[in-house]
């Protein structure tokens, strides 16, 4: 090649290298919103997202609009979005409602119901349905003023991790469980085990170590993916009593200068996102199930209806407690109990 040919082809392609910086340029959005997540780096969820929905955002508005979905404390611990949010550090945030327990039980009772709905769709139907939307912008209106609910809703049963069999609620007896605090923990102790708070990242450390010997931690894909059933050889799926409601707020600043075709995008966006995540989590856990199942070298355990049912009158107990601490938390006890008598789950 000559040099002079060789200038040419460099300057073609220095000028295909402009162009496609600019098509880039071009499909990002034109306001991009910055939202922590209580997913960690390598959840299949965050991926999923990222992957499949985020880019959906843009399209839907034109490319007006966008997300930035951000791994759990990435800019500020998990328990502190709602004040980031509040002082426009974060333009929102994607987490566990369960999170902001410690301000209020009304949290805890609205952020998971501890083994009281059967699917991650009757909570869909819930929040969105249910009056669990208005529910928790309630809750934020009294304890964060300016964030604004755009929805919440659960996308998966979390299956529990063990490495001893635990077949039903007299196994529960005297087991060392990672659990998060308040209600959770609360229904383990009352069932007969010994929780133990811990963070996520903690957990795969500490059973392996044999400071737990069972958890409460996220999806079959997600527990998968971080390489839980490598040390813990009897999960249990579907799960036997979490199905974490997540929030997606934002600031209301944010929110009041969105158009009105922005929020209602974002709104569809949401329901529709947090859907294909619940389908796709079903179907990828339940492709996982059968594969371990096939392989042989995991026991999976599925709790007979009769104990789950157990697990649920011994929750209920600790829901009434929960109930009794502050007119927010009756509330939304309330609000849970009337949907669940009309699903026909009470």
């Amino acid at each position: 090649m000559t040099f002079k040919t060789l200038a040419k082809t460099v300057s073609t392609l220095a000028v295909a290298s402009v162009i496609g910086a600019m098509a880039t340029a071009s499909m990002a959005a034109e306001r991009t919103l910055k939202i922590q997540t209580s997913s960690n780096a390598s959840h299949a969820s965050l991926a999923y997202l990222n992957e499949e929905w985020v880019p959906k955002l843009e399209e839907m508005t034109g490319g007006s609009l966008g997300v930035e979905l951000l791994p759990v404390d990435a800019v500020v611990p998990r328990r502190e979005t709602a004040e980031a949010i509040g002082v426009g550090i974060l333009d929102g945030d994607l987490t566990s409602i369960n999170y902001f327990a410690g301000v209020d039980p009304a949290f805890a009772l609205m952020g998971d119901l501890i083994a009281g709905y059967d699917s991650a769709d009757q909570i869909q139907a819930f929040c969105a349905q249910g009056g669990g939307k208005e529910m928790l912008q309630k809750l934020f209106d009294a304890h964060f003023p300016g964030v604004h609910v755009v929805g919440c809703g659960a996308y998966a049963r979390e299956a529990f991790v063990s490495k001893v069999p635990v077949r039903g609620v007299e196994d529960l007896q005297g087991l060392k469980i990672r659990s998060p605090e308040g209600l959770a923990a609360d229904v383990f102790k009352r069932a007969g085990a010994a929780p133990v708070s811990m963070s996520g990242s903690e957990t795969y450390g500490a059973l392996e170590k044999g400071v737990i010997d069972a958890a409460d931690n996220s999806a079959y894909a997600n527990n998968d993916a971080n390489g839980m059933h490598k040390i813990a050889k009897y999960p249990i799926f579907p799960g036997i009593h979490s199905t974490p409601i997540l929030q997606f707020t934002i600031s209301q600043q944010v929110y009041d200068e969105l158009s009105e075709q922005e929020r209602v995008a974002l709104e569809t966006w949401y329901l529709a996102a947090y859907n294909g995540l619940r389908q796709h989590f079903d179907r990828l856990d339940r492709q996982l199930v059968a594969r371990d199942k096939a392989a042989g070298e995991l026991e999976i355990i599925d709790w007979p209806q009769e104990e789950r049912d157990k697990l649920r009158v011994i929750a209920q107990e600790a829901w009434s407690a929960f109930a009794s601490q502050t007119e927010l938390a009756q509330e939304v006890y309330d609000a849970h109990v009337a949907f669940m008598k009309e699903a026909g789950l009470l």
